[in-house]
């Protein structure tokens, strides 16, 4: 195949990195017409043209004693991808997240003599650093979505291309919440609390009940304020009904099917539990409560391997390089702190404008183009290979 018609693989893990990887392909067939694109996809990037040798959903897992029941099966399909991969010697093999997986085929691959490049920096930079080697051993070139994540990539020789995250291209820099609670019916009086408990069961499980009980807390001393919880899946919406029901009796909640993203925007205030979902808050411009609990076999290992290296968790605290939102974490999430902090945001208080303005900063940082930077860093390894 030649330089003016590539192919390229792309390896996606979970429904982020098919968004990422479609967006890739477009910018990539504006720069080369005739390209093929196929590999480990989801609907979004089967919808842009790429073939699929695999579903998205064969690496969807979280979790340590869930991805131990499958090891078995993902060293399989590693194989597989690998000799399929080796075969059709692509320009370029792009990894997208799942770096438990993808790193360790990159590796392998890139040692075949063929290029390889990793999409969303793996968070080495937080927790088990010692994978930093298997990385340099397995890329030429990272594509980082945090602007401060090249620095820290360079420090242990490995290149790294600030490339902006595509979220906050696509979203509004002043959202309209007015519009959003329109879309979803909800009313435009009351103060909307938004619970967003996560978006996989063992998470909802653990958290949905206690947010909903922190909104029988917060509607004891506001009984004006409503409830929303987006459900990102049907099991995740039983989970929820079910905490609800449990807790929730008598309060004004609303369930929504997935639309978190809109929900974000709907609501004054979010309860939310720290994960990506944070980041999207952040491009919301809502005032956040964040809130974790690992399962105690997960938390036992983390903290006894010291594996957690950073001083916060969610991604404005870790983008903002300070506290601009509260954590409340394992033993500190508690509903009478969750409540009296969302209460605290609801109002017109210093906290609740700094967060706002913080994440206006915050939002201008993150959009630079990223599909479009991101086929670029990409196209140079190609044409030097010309």
């Amino acid at each position: 195949m030649s330089p003016a018609d590539p192919l390229f693989v792309l390896v996606a893990g979970e429904a982020s990195g098919d968004t990422l990887g479609a967006g890739l392909i477009n910018e990539l067939r504006a720069r080369y017409p005739t390209a093929r694109f196929v590999g480990v996809t989801g609907p979004q990037m089967r919808a842009a043209g790429c073939e699929s040798l695999a579903d998205i959903e064969a690496l969807s897992l979280f979790g340590i004693s869930e991805v131990i029941g499958q090891i078995p099966r993902l060293l399989r399909l590693r194989h597989r991808l690998y000799q399929e991969i080796l075969a059709m010697q692509p320009a370029v093999v792009i990894g997208i997240d799942a770096p438990a997986f993808n790193t360790r085929l990159e590796t392998r691959l890139r040692r075949a003599g063929i290029k390889t490049v990793h999409y969303v920096c793996p968070t080495v930079w937080a927790w088990r650093e010692g994978r930093v080697r298997h990385i340099r051993a397995a890329v030429d070139r990272l594509l980082a979505i945090f602007p401060f994540e090249p620095a820290y990539f360079a420090r242990h020789g490995i290149e790294a291309v600030y490339v902006g995250h595509p979220l906050a291209d696509e979203l509004p820099v002043y959202p309209d919440a007015r519009s959003a609670r329109a879309a979803l019916n909800l009313s435009h009086g009351p103060p909307l609390v938004g619970l967003l408990p996560g978006s996989r069961g063992a998470e909802v499980s653990r958290l949905a009940g206690r947010l909903v009980a922190t909104a029988r807390w917060i509607a004891a001393r506001r009984p004006d304020v409503a409830f929303v919880i987006p459900a990102a899946s049907p099991r995740m919406q039983q989970l929820v009904e079910a905490a609800a029901a449990a807790e929730g009796a008598g309060l004004d909640i609303t369930i929504i099917a997935g639309r978190s993203r809109e929900v974000m925007r709907a609501c004054d205030v979010l309860i939310l539990a720290s994960g990506t979902a944070t980041l999207e808050a952040l491009l919301a411009k809502t005032p956040m409560v964040v809130t974790y609990e690992l399962s105690s076999m997960n938390y036992w290992l983390a903290r006894g391997l010291n594996l957690i290296k950073t001083q916060f968790v969610s991604m404005p605290n870790l983008l903002a390089g300070r506290r601009l939102v509260p954590e409340l974490l394992q033993t500190d999430s508690r509903i009478p702190m969750l409540g009296a902090w969302a209460l605290r945001l609801l109002a017109d208080s210093p906290e609740r404008r700094a967060q706002i303005a913080g994440f206006t900063v915050l939002h201008d940082t993150l959009a630079r183009g990223a599909n479009a930077r991101a086929a670029e860093a990409v196209a140079e390894l190609v044409d030097a290979r010309a």
